[in-house]
């Protein structure tokens, strides 16, 4: 492995261009953004895998500085990896709920499973390299799938497995995988912590046989430093993706990385976007980019001459969204292990009538069947119901829509030579989306907050007793109004996002999807749309794979009257959705940190759920992955302290934190 380096060691050498274009009436302006240059920053591959062990609470279990918006607690509202602006600044009485008929759940259903078995869960996080890990929430679902292998990417840890669910790589730590010093090493004084890693996610490129996965890395400082007012594990302030592309098919060898600065305050070859801001609360520590910029919520996509990864841009230490930002590659550079790479970036910065683009979620076509026209195109799809898609984001927006905005990225052709893509959209008008109320579970037992309500378990788990007790089951975060996934498939792209439904007499959260012709005669049209809801339930974080003759499966997570957290399914094609099946069901409610006040001070509690689930095509079939409870134990099971079960463990089958688990599955889509 190669060492740590801060994200100014990313050989930026060149800015080269900058291309505005003219757009057809009707679309907004394009532009073709700047292009630099990124160096590769060497080999990685899987570690050998090491046996866990677990050593029960060891203190800090939260990452310093990180928190509430993050995976671990104490971040001020202000700041945040994986932030919702539309969350975290309240719910202000929005009008508009959708009506729709509720599903039942179907107890087989159309819908054939091939294959469902485990995969990684927050035990595997925290335990892994040997246990110097930070306690995360939610795990980012990633999913990639070729070969007959499958490869599943989480925060924190990711792992390799056959298509029957037998093990091929061990789980490795993203912070090892990618070069990086552990998260955490409690065992020396000062501690040192490593750079946070968040926000992964991997795709399979058939074309190339091609590998690849994605990341954001945040810089830490890596001790305490007493001398020099310097907190170990405080934000620096510089930010990069972290790309790596493996060597050959087979996903079990070496990965090439890499990094690409986005702090974007004209440090390491970035843009100046005038972000500003102050440090976090609890942040002790002057950033040494005060001014940064934060790459939030990166995702990949592909066409056939591209890879495309799409971040929201924050102010870091600020309370203002600048833009999503748009960073393409030749995929035959990075398939061939180029030395050196060139990327190109685009700010959406007011191109939405003076509005920015959010969260631009790009497309993955099937068996790489992507759209040739205007020399290579890529497709995206974003909503405009945030608070980030108004203004600066600071402000509490409409928090509903009936707006679908349809991105296009053309002469990706050029991406191989000189690059002079040019991004332009149209807006469809769809039916009305709203942010989403939090999911109510099932009720169980949560040995977490039992725990936490007695003063001497508080005691023993954290050192003293919870002043926030008492503690009950919570409900989950149902996401905002954000795209959170696009396919393009038979001509067609077929996308979903979160919203508040009303199926009776309560307002629950549900899906709305899409299906639209982006090449139709005029501009891209509407095909048809839908909403997805369960009466009494909460249908959550859809994932969307559609093969190439349009017959497709949307994956989610099922919660709430009847059902604890599942990981469900149903068919969707143009004509609609079918009934919904469930992959899993859950064994028990969430139970985790995030969702007590105790590890959230000063914010209120935000029950991580998501951030987002996975779909993917491989042959005739279509693999999908959500997060979901898959075990449940009592307070006595979690107090048990007696080898080889540590003390909330509940016989190894989560850690005293958290007890989330994901599930992989193989469906064959209806014709």
């Amino acid at each position: 492995m190669f060492k740590h380096r801060l994200v100014t060691s990313s050989a930026v050498v060149a800015v080269l261009a900058s291309a505005i274009t003219v757009a057809p009436a009707g679309v907004s302006a394009a532009t073709g953004g700047t292009t630099r240059q990124i160096s590769a920053s060497g080999l990685t591959s899987f570690s050998s895998g090491t046996v866990e062990t677990d050593s029960g609470i060891q203190q800090p279990e939260l990452g310093p500085g990180l928190g509430d918006s993050g995976s671990t607690a104490g971040f001020s509202r202000r700041n945040g990896v994986n932030r919702s602006r539309s969350i975290e600044l309240g719910s202000p009485q929005v009008t508009g709920v959708p009506v729709t008929a509720g599903q039942g759940v179907s107890s087989s259903g159309p819908l054939q499973v091939l294959t469902s078995f485990n995969g990684l869960n927050h035990r595997n996080q925290r335990l892994a390299n040997g246990g110097n890990q930070f306690s995360l929430e939610p795990p980012d679902q990633g999913l990639c799938v070729g070969n007959g292998k499958v490869m599943e990417i989480i925060n924190d840890v990711m792992k390799v497995y056959d298509a029957s669910g037998n093990t091929l790589k061990n789980t490795t730590d993203l912070n090892t995988f990618f070069g990086y010093p552990a998260q955490v090493r409690r065992d020396l004084s000062p501690r040192v912590f490593g750079p946070f890693v968040t926000d992964p996610a991997c795709y399979f490129d058939k074309d190339t046989n091609r590998w690849f996965a994605d990341v954001l890395t945040i810089d830490v400082f890596p001790v305490t430093d007493k001398a020099n007012k310097i907190s170990g594990g405080d934000f620096i302030g510089t930010n990069h993706l972290d790309l790596a592309v493996s060597t050959s098919a087979d996903p079990t060898g070496p990965f090439m990385i890499y990094r690409v600065p986005v702090q974007d305050d004209g440090t390491a070859g970035t843009p100046d976007h005038g972000c500003t801001g102050i440090p976090p609360f609890g942040q002790s520590t002057t950033p040494s980019n005060p001014n940064a910029c934060l790459g939030d919520f990166p995702h990949i996509g592909a066409d056939a001459n591209g890879i495309y990864i799409t971040t929201n841009e924050y102010s870091f230490f600020g309370n203002d969204f600048h833009g999503a930002q748009l960073y393409a590659f030749s995929k035959a550079a990075l398939a061939s292990g180029a030395a050196t790479v060139a990327v190109t970036q685009i700010d959406t910065h007011g191109l939405d009538n003076g509005n920015s683009g959010f969260t631009l979620w790009p497309a993955i076509a099937p068996a790489d069947l992507n759209s040739s026209a205007n020399a290579g195109t890529e497709y995206f799809l974003s909503s405009n119901a945030a608070d980030e898609a108004h203004g600066n984001g600071s402000q509490a927006g409409p928090r509903t829509s009936n707006q679908l905005l349809v991105w296009s990225l053309t002469n990706t052709s050029s991406l191989d030579s000189a690059p002079a893509i040019n991004l332009s959209h149209s807006t469809l008008t769809v039916g009305q989306y709203v942010v989403p109320p939090r999911s109510q579970q099932k009720v169980g037992d949560d040995p977490l907050a039992d725990c936490l309500n007695m003063n001497a378990c508080s005691t023993f788990l954290e050192g003293f007793a919870d002043p926030f007790a008492p503690n009950h089951e919570y409900a989950l975060d149902s996401s905002d109004t954000r795209l959170l996934t696009v396919a393009f498939a038979d001509g067609k792209l077929w996308g979903a996002l979160g919203t508040a439904v009303r199926a009776s007499a309560n307002t629950s959260a549900g899906i709305e999807w899409f299906v639209v012709n982006p090449t139709a005669s005029g501009g891209a049209s509407l095909v048809n749309q839908g909403y997805l809801a369960v009466s009494q339930n909460n249908a959550i974080y859809p994932a969307i794979a559609v093969r190439p003759d349009g017959s497709g499966v949307m994956a989610f997570t099922l919660v709430g009257r009847n059902f604890f957290p599942s990981a469900a399914f149903a068919s969707i094609n143009a004509g609609g959705v079918g009934a919904v099946q469930v992959a899993a069901a859950g064994l028990g409610p969430a139970d985790g940190f995030s969702g007590y006040a105790l590890f959230n001070f000063p914010n209120p509690a935000r029950p991580r759920w998501g951030d987002y689930g996975a779909a993917v095509v491989d042959g005739s079939n279509v693999w999908i992955a959500s997060e979901y409870i898959g075990q449940a134990c009592s307070l006595q099971e979690y107090t048990t302290n007696t080898a080889p079960s540590p003390f909330g463990s509940c016989g190894k089958t989560r850690t005293a934190l958290a007890n989330w688990y994901t599930r992989i599955t193989e469906v064959a889509p209806a014709d």
